[in-house]
């Protein structure tokens, strides 16, 4: 494992960009998980992680 945790996928691709990602992170850290936004290259996602643990919930990084 590498220590993080995702905890939704966006398409890279979509017509918004990372925008709906960055909303979702910020709507997470409202929550109190220090959400984070991540690009995964090979396959062209917007990641919305959290690093050093898991949430309930999640499901684990490939």
């Amino acid at each position: 494992m590498n220590g993080r945790t995702v905890l939704e996928r966006f398409p890279a691709g979509g017509p918004r960009g990372s925008w709906p990602a960055e909303e979702f992170a910020h709507a997470r850290r409202l929550e109190g998980l220090p959400a984070e936004v991540v690009m995964d290259l090979a396959a062209d996602m917007f990641l919305v992680i959290v690093r050093g643990g898991s949430a309930s919930g999640s499901v684990p990084a490939p």
